[in-house]
């Protein structure tokens, strides 16, 4: 092995010794640039790729953060102004729960964290004070956790505690948040913060807690349920949300059958807020039924006797008992009656109705279905519907909306062309930008290699241009010994081993110097062949030429 070594490192510099000035600066100019490609290719693949950390800190945050990833002695990069650092990715999420374990970052404002440390002999007036402080802190912190948000501040008040409550007194909150990108805040994220701080407050409603963006504009709506401009507000909302949720549902349809972005619907509902209260009373004389029933019976017997006498004074004083002659007549009667009393129920309906606000009067729809097209380019052309495919389209609208003819239901529908040109544009500028992004990326990846192998080939190419016979590697053709009469002189004339040749004696190789020859250099011993060769007919074409 290192015979070998040493072999090739005498054949390289006796190469080199033949090349000449400008093939040794090519040759040192091209090992440079392969060099260095191959190093800087190393170097570019072998980068850590950063991550982001964390982001939307203040200036007091970031330098916290800063100094505890100088204390454990990890790189960094900043952005944004400072309020982003990035660190390697594949240390991101370690970091995260080391910063965490040491509190950083704590956010803006001052939390609960303000009660961690005993505060022994401060009066309640104080302790109130910190408990408000950390409750904004803590609210200011997690509203700014969205991603709408930039960054937010809280202020509560909160009423003094007295004996005698008064009702008017109640607490509020004021909310400022700064929007990212200067955009508008969506009405549900407004009600989302408003709802967050109203919980976290003991006492407090969502209708006082007013939003206002960093543009000046006040956020909040006024949604009591006792003013008149609450009502008008919740009476509108109530029928914004019915008017949209109807929209999305017959867009979503359309687009089922006719493809996304083919159809516009707009939808218009009058509700009705009016509150009535029915009670209503039917009777059926009809429907009687027997609600009580009384039955008396009474039987009466009675029985008298009659004298004969005449009516005078012996009738009247008669003996001391006083007894009817036993001959005297008896009349006896007997009277016997029945009394039946029924009460009769007459029966009776009644209902009671309660209609609250909100019920649907009227709706109306309008809908517009984009034209079709058929061909491309220049060859593009309109293809209508046909009356009967826009009445079935209206059909399924609406019945979708449940629309009822016989309320006043209108539902329209037309087929027009829609402007794309805008879509197009935007489609196209999108296409562009991915393709770029796509090539820039590629040529990043493939850049330095591409510069090596293309540095290979120049240096092969330039390699190939010079003459094999400036090339000496090996022995050369001419330098060979000739063959002597016995077929194995050398160059000491002992017949025994190769020598160099004599000036006048025609070129010979023996089998043995071939045969060397071609297991040390197989590709020049082959063109040194073909030179000869190529010599060797010249020469003779000279000679018969000459004779």
């Amino acid at each position: 092995m290192n015979r070998n070594l040493a072999q090739l490192g005498t054949q390289l510099l006796a190469s080199w010794k033949q090349l000449g000035l400008n093939q040794r600066v090519s040759l040192v100019l091209a090992s440079s640039v392969v060099i260095g490609g191959v190093i800087a290719l190393a170097v570019w693949s072998g980068r850590s790729d950063y991550a982001l950390l964390y982001g939307k800190l203040s200036d007091t945050e970031a330098a916290r953060v800063i100094s505890a990833l100088d204390d454990t002695k990890v790189p960094y990069k900043t952005g944004a102004g400072g309020g982003a650092i990035y660190v390697p990715a594949d240390k991101v999420h370690v970091l995260r729960m080391q910063l965490a374990g040491k509190g950083i970052p704590r956010g803006d404002g001052v939390g609960f964290e303000i009660f961690d440390k005993p505060n022994f002999g401060i009066s309640d007036f104080v302790q109130r004070a910190n408990y408000v402080r950390a409750v904004q802190g803590e609210l200011a912190r997690t509203i700014s956790q969205l991603d709408e948000i930039e960054q937010a501040r809280v202020m509560v008040v909160l009423p003094e505690n007295r004996l005698l409550l008064d009702k008017d007194r109640h607490p509020t909150a004021s909310v400022f948040v700064r929007v990212r990108g200067n955009s508008v805040l969506p009405a549900q994220s407004v009600n989302s913060i408003r709802f967050l701080v109203a919980n976290a407050v003991e006492g407090l409603k969502a209708n006082f807690v007013t939003v206002v963006d960093n543009q000046g504009n006040v956020l909040s709506e006024n949604s009591e349920e006792d003013s008149i401009a609450g009502l008008t507000s919740a009476q509108f909302g109530a029928r914004r949300n019915l008017e949209q949720y109807l929209g999305r549902k017959v867009e979503g349809m359309l687009e089922k059958v006719l493809g996304p972005g083919q159809a516009i619907v707009r939808v218009a509902a009058d509700l009705n807020y009016d509150t009535t209260s029915t009670i209503e009373e039917k009777f059926d004389p009809e429907g009687q039924v027997i609600r009580s029933e009384t039955k008396n019976d009474e039987n009466v017997d009675t029985s008298h006797t009659t004298s004969g006498a005449v009516v005078g004074t012996g009738i009247n004083t008669g003996t001391s008992t006083n007894t009817p002659p036993v001959n005297s007549p008896v009349n006896s009667t007997r009277n016997q009656k029945n009394v039946t009393k029924v009460e009769y129920e007459v029966s009776k309906t009644t209902s009671n109705t309660f209609r609250g606000g909100g019920g649907l009067k009227r709706l109306s729809a309008a809908v517009t279905v984009a034209t079709r097209y058929e061909g491309a380019g220049a060859q593009r052309k309109p293809l209508a519907r046909t009356p009967e495919d826009l009445e079935k389209l209206r059909r399924m609208v609406a019945g979708a909306l449940g629309a009822d003819t016989t309320r006043g239901d209108l539902v329209s529908l037309e087929e027009l062309p829609f402007n794309e040109e805008y879509s197009t544009e935007i489609t196209r500028q999108f296409q562009k930008d991915e393709r770029w992004q796509f090539w820039l990326g590629l040529a990043r990846s493939l850049g330095y290699p591409a510069l090596a192998l293309g540095v290979m080939i120049f240096l092969l190419r330039l390699l190939k241009r010079t003459p094999v016979e400036q090339i000496p590697i090996g022995i050369p053709l001419g330098q060979l010994q000739v063959r002597n009469g016995n077929g194995h002189g050398n160059g000491k004339g002992n017949g025994h081993g190769p020598g160099w040749r004599k000036p006048g004696h025609r070129e010979t190789v023996s089998v043995e110097v071939l045969n060397q020859l071609v297991k040390e250099n197989p590709g020049n011993m082959t063109q040194a062949i073909r030179n000869w060769l190529a010599g060797s007919a010249a020469t003779e074409t000279s000679r018969h030429d000459a004779s």
